[in-house]
């Protein structure tokens, strides 16, 4: 395939925070090294604030260089969006690839889609992330079937959520790609500094909970499983690193009736990419103990660094980690997540594991994302017709 086209990403990018920003500007600067022109078109307006649950949409963090993104789209503002629609027109893109994370984008971004497209043959690729939400709202499947039915093809990052997408449209167009490693946050850091930076006991076992909170993600049964017997006698210990998008008292009252105050400790803060390498640096075991879930940018940092992970038995977890060879694959249940962290401290298994994530992540290259987008593009290439 020739190289040099002209890409537009529709997607949050920086100033927004967050984990979609940072994969769009990540395949933005992967494309433009392969040669391509990218633009990436993101929002002026994502969440009116009253919808938005966080402290607040924006990041500390320095703008990525080298990286055009353009703040256009208002979600809630339908002249906008044909506004916007004329502007990326404008671009003649060879290719638009739309994020899709939310139904609530799903009326703006599936009228992008259409205006985009109107009268060319220009493809719309859709990268979708929860095409069926961790938290469930009316008009949910309605917003979506009007973007993903917009889109002429379609790349997703699991093959769980590949078949979400089959409940909605037949994609002609397709394929899976693994989310790709995060390198975006530094070189790793020996475990003794990273837990000196943090000022954390060198020599206790610590566990690390990253991201946002909500009830989805199961902080609650992490720590029902750190209060188990044999995790006490252990002296294992909880770091959380994330902002907390619910009520944090019902998470400080389960930590005060399990008398776990001396072994939690909490920054409830997005946290700027600038710290991420110690937090992963200082943790022996990276625990995601989702209810729900398609795939995780988590499990992808924790590659970037060498460390061993816990994930539950949900979504496209079990595709991104091989239990028993970088880490644990079990039930959503304080039981069984209680009972993998203490084989991990009994039986040894953090080189092992650490070694093995460290050749495991060869496998999840941006280049493979950049050229799964191409092709179903090309493919999708022609007229066709937009519902």
């Amino acid at each position: 395939m020739s190289t040099g086209k002209r890409i537009v990403i529709v997607s949050p990018a920086h100033p927004l925070r967050g984990g979609i920003a940072n994969l769009a500007e990540a395949l933005g600067a992967t494309f433009q090294k392969e040669g391509h022109r990218v633009d990436i078109v993101s929002f002026s307006l994502q969440y009116p604030a009253r919808l938005f649950p966080g402290k607040t949409q924006y990041s500390s963090d320095p703008a990525p260089e080298n990286l055009r993104i353009h703040a256009w789209i208002n979600s809630i503002n339908p002249f906008n969006w044909m506004l916007t629609a004329y502007k990326i027109r404008a671009i003649k893109p060879d290719v638009v690839i739309i994020r899709y994370w939310l139904p609530f984008m799903g009326p703006c971004l599936g009228t992008l889609a259409r205006l985009v497209r109107l009268g060319r043959s220009t493809p719309v690729v859709a990268l979708t992330d929860n095409v069926i939400p961790h938290e469930k709202r009316v008009g949910d499947a309605l917003f979506t079937r009007w973007f993903l039915s917009a889109c002429q093809a379609f790349v997703a990052m699991t093959a769980s959520v590949m078949d979400d997408i089959r409940t909605f449209v037949q994609p002609h167009h397709q394929r899976v790609v693994p989310h790709p490693v995060y390198d975006i946050f530094g070189p790793p850091l020996e475990k003794a500094t990273a837990r000196r930076q943090l000022g954390l006991d060198d020599g206790r076992p610590w566990l690390l909970f990253f991201g946002f909170i909500r009830h989805y993600k199961g902080l609650d049964l992490l720590l029902q499983a750190l209060s188990d017997p044999r995790l006490n006698e252990r002296g294992v210990c909880l770091y959380i690193a994330g902002e907390c998008y619910e009520k944090r008292a019902e998470y400080d009252a389960l930590i005060a009736r399990a008398s776990l105050q001396e072994r939690v400790r909490w920054d409830d803060r997005f946290i700027p990419s600038g710290e991420v390498a110690a937090l992963f640096g200082a943790a022996d075991l990276v625990v995601q103990p989702y209810r729900t879930a398609t795939q995780s940018g988590v499990t992808q940092i924790a590659y970037h660094f060498g460390r061993p992970m816990l994930v539950t038995r949900v979504g496209g977890l079990p595709e991104m980690v091989e239990h028993g060879v970088v880490g644990y694959v079990v039930e959503p249940t304080p039981e069984a997540i209680a009972r993998a962290i203490d084989d991990f401290y009994a039986e040894g298994r953090e080189a092992a594991f650490s070694e093995a994530a460290g050749r495991a992540k060869e496998r999840f290259s941006w280049h493979a994302l950049t050229q799964a987008l191409l092709e179903v593009a090309h493919e999708a290439e022609g007229p066709g017709q937009v519902r």
